[in-house]
């Protein structure tokens, strides 16, 4: 089914299929308009290249190239643009919006002539372990071709906004109905059910960004605490995951069991190291655990200390004080935490973010336009 306005190709780092996050939630909306295309990294495999499609959703639709094990970078970067080249030949895709995750990205569309280009910045990546040593150059590559440029918080917009004229900061947002669900009656998940109480809480990716030593630490703290940790471990070694009784790692579970699990914890936490891959982040787990009604206790990530923590909505704290902090959590008035809580985030929502998104889009495109008739042609093919 394909609905007004251009269609949407996006391309991202992350997979469909992980943790689901920015990217599902904003596409997901996108293909309530058009037909949305989302591109994630390839797989290489013995065999001949080809695409692997999906359609997930209503006019949304998940490709994953598959290339030659052993192709160097050049071949693989050619063998995705033949590909993507057949795709939009084959679904009849014409001046798309271009919407970027990672500019790495850029080359593969090399050959689209877009209607738009937008660069969603949700993190940093060139901080995250393992980033590609070209990956800054091509972020200056994106930002001379891009319209808009959207940043995932306010700090990673203030290190933007100077490289760019069209530049908005959409922090993090919520679908605050599904994850107050955790407010009511649900059936407590098998693996959590034995696991005494008080617990502390977490879900997300399990990778650099958390400081292990702070979680090791409040679990020989506090023996009677008991940390519920749920998500993939990515980029490091399972071998160096604290080990005690009282450290649980169940693992990777789906978006819509989430609430489920939250409802059993007396407080949700976000132990985050403090380093370059955490510098500009605005954890989306934010928002989500306080309209699940929790207490939260967060390391002094800038993007949760304002304006979450100046408002008293999240207790933060160091690896000297996590403990302490959560005991605080545990003994706080509930009443005036949910108070505060409900009034953050009725703030915002996935749809009033998408929608804001949406309008600047289609002001941009309409701004584009004019330009177009003077020069006798349909819409640029991109900005430089």
């Amino acid at each position: 089914m394909k609905q007004a306005g251009p269609d949407l190709l996006c391309f991202s780092h992350l997979r469909w299929n992980f943790v689901f996050q920015r990217p599902n939630h904003l596409m997901s909306r996108f293909a309530q308009e058009r037909r949305v295309y989302f591109v994630e990294e390839p797989v290489f495999e013995d065999g001949p290249p080809r695409l692997d499609a999906r359609h997930v959703e209503a006019n949304l639709t998940v490709i994953v190239p598959h290339l030659r094990r052993r192709a160097e970078p050049e071949e693989a970067l050619a063998q995705q643009r033949h590909l993507l080249n057949s795709l939009v030949r084959e679904q009849d895709i014409r001046q798309p919006i271009l919407w970027l995750y990672t500019p790495m990205s850029l080359p593969i569309a090399a050959d689209v002539e877009p209607s738009l280009v937008v660069y969603d910045c949700m993190d940093e990546l060139s901080a995250f372990r393992g980033a590609p040593p070209l990956l800054r150059d091509r972020e200056r590559e994106l930002f001379a071709r891009a319209d808009l440029v959207f940043t995932g918080g306010q700090s990673l917009y203030e290190a933007k906004r100077a490289h760019h004229p069209s530049v908005y900061a959409f922090p993090s947002s919520v679908d605050a109905a599904h994850f107050a669900k955790a407010r009511g009656q649900t059936s407590e998940p098998d693996d959590q059910r034995g696991v005494p109480r008080p617990r502390l809480g977490f879900f997300g990716v399990i990778d650099e960004r958390l400081d292990m030593d702070l979680v090791a630490r409040v679990a020989k703290e506090r023996p009677a605490f008991q940390l519920v940790m749920l998500g993939p471990v990515v980029k490091i070694d399972p071998a160096t995951l604290p080990r005690r009784p009282n450290i649980h790692w169940l693992g990777q579970r789906p978006y819509q069991d989430l609430p489920a699990y939250l409802r059993g914890w007396d407080v949700a936490i976000m132990p985050f190291a403090l380093n370059e891959a955490t510098r500009f982040i605005s954890p989306t787990k934010t928002l989500e655990y306080l309209a699940a009604g929790k207490p939260v206790v967060s390391t002094a990530i800038r993007d949760v200390v304002t304006p979450y923590g100046d408002k008293r909505a999240v207790h933060i704290a160091d690896a000297s004080t996590f403990a302490a902090a959560v005991e605080a959590a545990l003994a706080g008035p509930r009443e005036e935490h949910v108070a505060i809580a409900d009034e953050m985030v009725s703030a915002t929502s996935w749809d009033r973010t998408w929608r804001s998104m949406s309008m600047l889009v289609a002001d941009t495109l309409q701004s584009k336009r004019p330009s177009a008739a003077r020069t006798g042609g349909d819409v640029p093919c991109s900005t430089t």
